[in-house]
């Protein structure tokens, strides 16, 4: 390490460091200076503008404040930096003294307040006028829209004019025809009336011709078997005519109906029958039949004819397709709801809401036979397949077996703890079905009174439930929508098909039984396979609930009665 002895220092020149550090000084010194008068510049000029603010009006700046201003407003930096060192040298040499600077005149400061007021009135008129503009189009715009809407109220307002004296036209010209067209309806369903009533004793007379044809040929045939003997002379010397078949309806000399042996065969087992694939059917015709809802409608067995019952209290006749008005019927006090006809043809059956069930005879062509013995309104009705029986369900809970030759009731079925809504024959059989509110469907034993089974599964009223031909399966349907299918031989449910949710208002199998139709509230009538449930169709048209279906008798076509007055045919 070396000793500081032995370090060798050099000299430093005094002079040139000297000046710079009083160069240096004096810098220091001017900046400083500067800082406290743009300082004092700074407050000075705050205090105007404190006491400008509190004073209301103010007073005007200082004439080197307002060069100031406009140099930093116009952004020329170096003119302000020049004006500065020049005014603050001016200011420190004493030329320039702060007393004689004066503020810029209130003229000036006016003129350039106005100024500024201008260039910013300018600003907004433009913009005014923009907007003005703009209002102007919208409002030429909507003058012209006001001008074609009121064109347009003007035309419409001449059309109702017109429209209304046409209607009153039209009103007072229908008014002088009513009467007229009530004559001519009155003349068309008395000229129907006869035209039925002829027919019916045409064919009459051509029976008695056809009998009278056989007891010739028998007579004949005798005489030329006993060799030219004379035939036995009736008190007017012609022979004597075989009497018509008596009335269903007589009660003299009649006898009490004896209810067919159980053991019948239905000719229908193991008969394989077309399908009436009812999927594919289309609105042949509609017919407006009733002046109010149509209740129930069926099939002549025989003959293109259909009835249709309404709550308008009568029940029509008609033939199909046509739909030709054959016969009226008016004698019930109440809506009518069921309605069939005899396996012959020959009468037709009637419930109604007035507790009674009535007979029709059509070649008598009025009421032959009425049953009072129900309490409350008929649901429905239906002849046995011998003719002989007929039975009734009601709202007082019971089933009634009437017989048809004596006009008595044979027997009460009572079981039901609701209204019996529908009733049927098992075909060939004496076994009777019925459908109640109670929920449930049960068979009865027309002989003994008795009910045999009682079908449990429906969750609500149970509104129809018929047979298939050949007896062997039940379908029933209920207020939910809900469909049945039951095996009477396992007496047991064999499939359930949710039709719903509005109610299912009757069901019917076609001749094979492969077929399912369900008549719904929802102006439909849906076709299902009674196999597996599956839907396969629906058929629409109504403008109403449909209250009843039925098959023609020749099953080729499909009749449908609404709540909308209206009976549709359907092939």
């Amino acid at each position: 390490m070396e000793s500081d002895d032995e370090f060798q220092y050099e000299e430093v020149a005094l002079d040139s460091d000297e000046e710079a550090l009083e160069m240096q000084e004096e810098e220091n010194f001017e900046s400083a200076m500067r800082h406290l008068q743009l300082k004092q510049l700074e407050q000075d000029r705050s205090a105007v503008k404190t006491s400008q603010v509190e004073s209301g009006g103010g007073k005007p700046e200082l004439v080197d404040d307002f060069i100031r201003n406009f140099m930093l407003k116009m952004n020329l930096s170096r003119s302000l930096d020049a004006f500065q060192n020049e005014w603050y040298e001016k200011i420190q040499s004493g030329d320039i003294k702060k007393d004689s600077v004066s503020a810029v005149p209130d003229v000036f400061s006016r003129n350039q307040e106005l100024e500024n007021r201008i260039q910013s009135m300018a600003l907004e008129l433009d913009k005014a006028r923009e907007v003005a503009q703009k209002a102007r189009s919208t409002w030429d715009k909507f003058r012209k829209e006001r001008d074609f809407h009121r064109l347009n109220h003007m035309r419409v307002a001449q059309e109702k004019n017109i429209l209304v004296k046409d209607l009153r036209r039209l009103r007072e010209h229908i008014t002088k025809y009513e009467p007229t067209l009530e004559g001519l309806e009155t003349r068309y369903q008395l000229a129907m009336k006869e035209k039925a009533m002829a027919k019916l004793q045409c064919d009459r007379l051509q029976s008695r011709v056809d009998t009278l044809e056989t007891q010739v040929k028998q007579a004949s045939r005798h005489l030329t078997s006993s060799g030219g003997a004379s035939a036995p002379a009736t008190r007017g010397g012609e022979p004597k005519a075989s009497s018509p078949t008596k009335s269903l309806t007589k009660t003299t000399d009649s006898k009490v109906s004896v209810l067919p042996p159980d053991d019948r065969p239905n000719p229908y087992l193991g008969v394989e029958l077309g399908v009436s694939e009812a999927e594919k059917f289309g609105e042949k015709k509609t017919f407006p039949a009733h002046m109010s809802s149509i209740a129930a409608v069926c099939a002549h067995p025989s003959k293109p004819v259909v009835a249709t019952a309404s709550d308008d209290c009568t029940w029509k006749m008609w033939s199909i397709p046509n739909g030709d008005l054959i016969m009226t019927g008016d004698g019930h006090k109440d809506w009518i709801a069921g309605l069939d006809f005899h396996p012959r043809g020959s009468h037709l059956a009637t419930a109604s809401g007035d507790g009674t069930v009535k007979l029709w005879s059509f070649s008598k062509s009025k009421c032959v036979a009425t049953y009072t013995e129900h309490s409350q309104a008929v649901w429905a009705c239906m002849f046995h397949d011998g003719g002989d029986f007929l039975v009734s369900g009601s709202m007082d809970h019971t089933c009634k077996l009437w017989d048809v030759n004596t006009g008595r009731c044979r027997m009460s079925l009572r079981g039901h703890v609701d209204s019996v809504n529908s009733v049927c024959f098992q075909p060939f059989s004496n076994n009777i079905c019925s459908s109640s509110g109670d929920k449930t469907v049960s068979l009865w034993d027309s002989r003994s009174g008795l009910c045999i089974q009682t079908l449990y599964g429906h969750s609500n009223s149970c509104n129809s439930a018929g047979f298939n031909l050949r007896g062997d399966t039940i379908v029933s349907s209920d207020a939910d929508g809900g469909v049945r299918i039951w095996d009477i031989r396992m007496v047991q449910q064999r499939l359930h098909i949710d039709a719903g949710p509005l109610p299912a208002n009757k069901c019917c199998f076609d001749r094979s039984g492969t077929r399912l139709l369900v008549a719904s509230d929802d102006k439909t009538i849906r076709v299902y396979n009674s196999e597996d449930g599956t839907m396969l169709g629906s058929l629409s048209g109504h403008e109403d609930c449909v209250n009843s279906i039925c098959f023609d008798s020749q099953a080729s076509m499909l009749i449908s009665a609404s709540s909308d007055r209206t009976f549709k045919v359907w092939s």
